[in-house]
């Protein structure tokens, strides 16, 4: 058993080494019954095995190594799809859901049918760009509440730019880098958010508003599939609708679509990417396993 150990806040690794990260992930996911060296590993990131051992400990807390054999065990008790079922049966017995967002207070404030069609009119939009744990994100804000939070892939920030404006037809816009920063580093260090509550002031229709807000009923951790996520919501075989709603959320992370799988257990799409969600959930699952007490690392043999 490994001691409990905090994923590092202070800073975050930039977009180019959470590209690397991501395909390591990859990489380990899908060769996880060959136990890969970790010098196959470190050449999926085109590091040396020093830097990327050391690259990939800042990031998830732990070597590649003990991640690896993290996944193995993790996958041998067939963890991922037992998850599903966990927030229909949450509902099923009245409760609102199995656990809040990071045990955090995360709110959803939808605007008002005058708000929507007005499409921010009269409305200041702060917005900039931030590192996180998942890469390079734009982060924007209402005076009510965090709005809009997506993950950029390089080169592509005035893309996403233009996608924030796109819901906010009417709004004035005033780019803060630093606002976003500080709002980046409430939202994934282990102790900031929790001191002050996060709201989030969306635009949505009501079905896509009941989707994300089971969503956060979920909280941070648990699995479900796009059929169990309908029924949740009492529409049973709107699995479809459910999926382009999910698709359509416009605060990620918060809202964690991430953690919606096909019903076979695979990854299914992700608005920011495969390779993001494979590591976001990755990311989670060591998290989860921290904060209940440790991770269980058994010995693993490497193939020769």
């Amino acid at each position: 058993m490994m001691n409990s150990m905090k994923v590092p806040h202070d800073s975050f690794v930039d977009s180019r080494d959470f590209a690397r990260i991501a395909r390591a992930i990859r990489f380990i996911a899908t060769n996880f019954r060959a136990q890969p060296r970790l010098a196959e590993i470190a050449a999926q990131a085109g590091l040396s095995e020093f830097h990327f051992n050391r690259l990939f400990r800042r990031w998830a807390g732990l070597t590649p190594k003990q991640y690896l054999a993290f996944v193995t065990g993790r996958e041998a008790k067939g963890e991922l799809t037992s998850q599903p079922s966990v927030l229909e049966a949450a509902y099923a017995v009245g409760l609102s859901g199995p656990g809040r967002l990071h045990d955090l207070i995360v709110s959803l404030d939808a605007v008002t049918p005058g708000e929507l069609k007005a499409r921010g009119r009269g409305l200041e939009i702060r917005y900039g760009f931030a590192d996180t744990p998942f890469g390079r994100a734009l982060l924007a804000t209402t005076p009510r509440g965090l709005c809009h939070l997506a993950f950029v892939e390089p080169g592509e920030d005035q893309k996403a730019v233009n996608e924030l404006r796109d819901s906010w037809r009417n709004a004035e816009f005033a780019r803060d880098d630093a606002r976003a920063t500080d709002l980046a580093r409430r939202v994934w260090s282990p102790a900031g958010p929790a001191a002050a509550p996060l709201k989030l002031n969306v635009v949505g229709t009501n079905f896509q508003l009941k989707v994300w807000q089971a969503l956060l009923d979920l909280g941070a951790h648990r699995r479900t599939t796009y059929t169990a996520l309908a029924d949740a919501i009492g529409q049973r075989g709107s699995a479809r609708a459910v999926g382009n709603a999910v698709g359509a959320n416009p605060v990620g992370w918060l809202i964690p679509c991430h953690n919606v799988l096909r019903r076979d257990g695979a990854l299914g799409g992700y608005h920011w990417g495969e390779d993001r969600k494979r590591a976001i959930l990755a990311w989670g699952s060591l998290s989860r396993q921290r904060e209940e007490g440790g991770i269980d690392v058994p010995a693993v043999r490497h193939a020769t």
